[in-house]
């Protein structure tokens, strides 16, 4: 019980040590508490009255391009999935994927045993009758024979003539051609398979151009004509600005969604346009000319936008927080449409770092008192 006491006095006796100590340090009038760590307010960074550098921009003029943007797909200029009229096997596959392949070139052949024993028989027959016919119209020359009998055979070798041609278009059945000049897509045939009537055997594009469908709102429609000059972009190629022009405009105007399709045409020589992709294709409705300032310059908060412009008093810059009115984005500038003119200087960038009324100094500039600055590191 003793050794139990005794611990206990001696942990209260440490306490009260600790805080007697705390105490003195405190009220110790020879040390003050330093704030902030190294590069803070106090630290041996920058100091607490250290006047923040601020690059200024004057609005510019700069030439601004109204458009509308319409999404749209786009597709070969012609565009098939290659099929078979029969179910055969495949005897032959004369192309490779991603070839390009001319017009009429056979691409896929199917067994065709049958159908050449079929024609076959058929141009046999064909010959025997064009034979009868020829000696019933020998007889009937002579005297020999009636013309209701030489009709007869000539009728016959007609039919037969008419046979030679069916058991021929069957037989070209056999053969898949391309039926226009593309390039052929990925295929999985091959010799040995079965192809049943409208399976896919392989995609044909003709590449050469792409149709890109896209749709106009009503009330957007002044804006756009037949011949009218388009550009496009695609999220494969950010960078990359693609010409077209508007090939035909619908007859009607669908009554669900209020817009018209227009079907445009766009030219890849090298390629980077792919059928299927999405595309967003830019309508131009109008040029103008106005004031512009960089979008590093333009604070937004909601709807409305700001600048910090800077203003000279009393011997010393500030920054004032100005409302302005923004109108187009484009190539990294905004369109000013009031608040600035030519004659302010804007801060163009670090608007975080800043709030209105404060104190600043133009990058590069010496800081207040004539001192250079000092060099970081």
């Amino acid at each position: 019980m003793l050794r139990r006491h005794f611990f206990l006095v001696l942990a209260v006796g440490v306490v009260l040590l600790m805080l007697v100590a705390g105490g003195l340090k405190v009220l110790s009038p020879g040390k003050a508490t330093q704030v902030g760590g190294p590069g803070g307010p106090g630290g041996p960074g920058r100091s607490r009255g250290e006047v923040p550098q601020v690059s200024l921009v004057s609005p510019v003029t700069r030439v601004f391009t109204e458009r509308l943007e319409l999404l749209g797909v786009a597709k070969g200029r012609q565009s098939v999935t290659l099929s078979a009229a029969t179910t055969q096997l495949v005897s032959r596959v004369l192309f490779s994927p991603g070839q390009s392949v001319a017009k009429g070139q056979v691409l896929v052949e199917l067994k065709t045993t049958e159908q050449d024993a079929a024609l076959a028989q058929a141009r046999a027959r064909e010959v025997q009758a064009r034979r009868a016919f020829e000696r019933w119209q020998a007889l009937s020359d002579q005297g020999y024979a009636s013309a209701a009998a030489v009709d007869q055979y000539e009728a016959a070798w007609k039919s037969t003539r008419a046979d030679v041609g069916a058991a021929e278009a069957r037989l070209g059945d056999r053969v898949i051609r391309a039926p226009f000049a593309g390039v052929v897509g990925l295929s999985d045939i091959a010799p040995g398979a079965v192809i049943s009537p409208g399976a896919a055997i392989v995609t044909l594009d003709d590449l050469s151009a792409l149709r890109v469908d896209f749709q106009v709102p009503d009330r957007f429609l002044s804006s756009v004509r037949e011949g009218q000059a388009l550009t496009a972009t695609v999220d494969a190629w950010p960078d990359a600005r693609f010409n077209g022009r508007v090939l035909r405009l619908d007859t009607r105007i669908d009554e669900r969604t209020r817009a018209l399709t227009a079907r445009s045409e766009f030219t890849s020589s090298e390629g980077l346009l792919k059928p299927g992709m999405m595309l967003r294709v830019g309508v131009t409705q109008g040029v103008r000319t106005a004031l512009a300032l960089p979008e590093s310059a333009v604070a937004v908060q909601g709807d409305g936008a700001s600048v910090f412009v800077a203003v000279q008093e009393d011997g010393r810059m500030t920054v004032q927080q100005r409302p302005v009115v923004a109108g187009l984005r484009q190539d990294g500038w905004v369109e000013i449409l009031e608040g600035v003119t030519t004659a302010d200087r804007v801060v163009a960038d670090g608007l975080n770092r800043i709030q209105s009324g404060q104190p600043v100094r133009p990058a590069g500039s010496a800081p207040p008192g004539g001192a250079a600055p000092r060099r970081a590191g």
